[in-house]
Formats: C-alpha cells, sequence, structure tokens
C-alpha cells in the first residue's frame, strides 16, 4: 500500500514533491511513541526508532547542505555567463570589421548576436543564449525593466522585408506579454513598419545599423537607446526611431 501510494506521488507532474516534503519533515520531528506498540505489546523497539530518525535527520541534513552547495554553484555558474567578455572599443571595431564583407551573411548574423548580447551584457542586463522552442529559432532574449525581449538579428544585403518581421511578430504572439527588439542592419523595406503596427498591439521595437553604431561609438548607451525606443512605442506608437533625437525614421 505504500509502496502504492508512493507510487502514485511520484508520477504525477509535480513529482509528488510537496506531499514527500511533507511526510518527511513529520517523520523528522516525530516524538510520540505510543505505549501500547513499544511497551504493552512489545512489538516495537523505542530505542531502534530513535536510532533510525536520528540517521534520517542526518541524512535530510546532509540534502539540505548539498542543495545550498548545489544553488551556490548554480548562481556562481549563471553570475559568471552574464559577465561581459569583450569592451565596448573591441566590440565597435568587431561590428565594423564585420561591414568588410569577409564572412557569409548567415555568419555575419550569427557574429551580430554575439555583439547584441555582449552590449547588453555590459549595461548588466540578463541576457539568454539563442535556443530553439516549438521549432522556432529564437537569436536570444534580453531583459530590460523587468520584462523579456525576444530578439531577431538580421544582416542581410537588402533592408529587411515584410516577411521576416511578420515571421518575427507572430512569435512574439505565441508568449506571454511578449515583446520584441527586430535588429535590421540595413534597415527596413518600404510600407514594414505601417503593416506592424496599424490597428495592432505594438509589440516589437525596431534597431537598425545606426543605432548599434551610435551605441557602439558611446553616444548612447544600450540601455538607453532601448528606453527611447519604448518609450516612443508606448507614448507616441512609434516603433522605428533615431534614439537620440527621437524622431521617426522612415523605412528604406
Amino acid at each position: 500500500m505504500v509502496d502504492s501510494m508512493f507510487g502514485q506521488l511520484a508520477a504525477r507532474t509535480d513529482n509528488g514533491l510537496g506531499p514527500f516534503r511533507a511526510m518527511l519533515q513529520s517523520l523528522t520531528k516525530w516524538e510520540r511513541f505510543d505505549p501500547y506498540y513499544f511497551e504493552k505489546l512489545g512489538k516495537l523497539d523505542r530505542s531502534t526508532a530513535e536510532n533510525h530518525l536520528e540517521h534520517l535527520k542526518q541524512l535530510t541534513e546532509i540534502r539540505d547542505a548539498k542543495i545550498h552547495e548545489d544553488r551556490k554553484r548554480r548562481v556562481a555558474k549563471e553570475v559568471e555567463e552574464q559577465l561581459p567578455r569583450r569592451s565596448l572599443p573591441r566590440l565597435r571595431d568587431d561590428f565594423l570589421a564585420l561591414h568588410t564583407g569577409s564572412l557569409k551573411p548567415q555568419e555575419r548574423g550569427y557574429a551580430l548576436e554575439k555583439i547584441l548580447a555582449e552590449l547588453a551584457r555590459l549595461e548588466s542586463l540578463e541576457v539568454t543564449d539563442p535556443f530553439r522552442v516549438s521549432g522556432e529559432q529564437i537569436d536570444g532574449t534580453i531583459k530590460y525593466d523587468g520584462e523579456h525581449y525576444l530578439v531577431e538579428a538580421k544582416w542581410q544585403d537588402k533592408s529587411a522585408a515584410n516577411e521576416p518581421v511578420y515571421q518575427f511578430v507572430g512569435k512574439i504572439e505565441g508568449k506571454m506579454y511578449g515583446r520584441g527588439l527586430f535588429i535590421s542592419v540595413h534597415g527596413f523595406s518600404d510600407n514594414v513598419i505601417q503593416s506592424i503596427v496599424q490597428g495592432k498591439a505594438i509589440k516589437t521595437m525596431f534597431v537598425d545599423g545606426e543605432d548599434l553604431v551610435l551605441v557602439l561609438e558611446h553616444q548612447i548607451s544600450f540601455r538607453d537607446m532601448i528606453d527611447k525606443k519604448v518609450k516612443a512605442a508606448q507614448t507616441k506608437g512609434l516603433v522605428y526611431i533615431q534614439p537620440i533625437t527621437g524622431t521617426e525614421k522612415n523605412a528604406k
């Protein structure tokens, strides 16, 4: 019966963790030894029971210490992963070097993703590396002001057209409170901006090569660049602006 109960708890989606922990806590705090079984019938030995409970307490303490150490290591690893590895001048040089055309478009896109992640880390913004979910490729996320922004980084020979932008918007729609930053080094094609904002909830902001150069030249911080774009989107419904002047940009 006990095995059956434990099996049913372990098969639950929460692994029965709450009930298991509650039972463990009850046992480690056990103090009542019924005289009927331990003394009158003599079927149970109190000394043996107390030794077993003491051993259980020791195992629990060992487990708790391991949990604590595992968390410390996990947090230390997460902190290490968020530390920047390149300085702003180095990132500027690397970004400008990509304009020489020595890399294929896809390789430039990967290099751009890494530069964006490093810019965010330099501003102490939490970064998630690229990943796939439900068949969707996500170029990473940046946590800004308590919100996670999905990132799409494009470095193509032409301005970003409607199709990749629509696909990215579709990715955002499937996420809770989805927000996104679409980065296209060569800007955006005709009508792509208006087609996204007209009659729709604004969830995506647009960044181009000029914006990145301004950040890399330290004319504006990466955090402030995002803040200006968020403010323009929330207060004016503008998703493609020059981050220093705040003026709307026109798609090319």
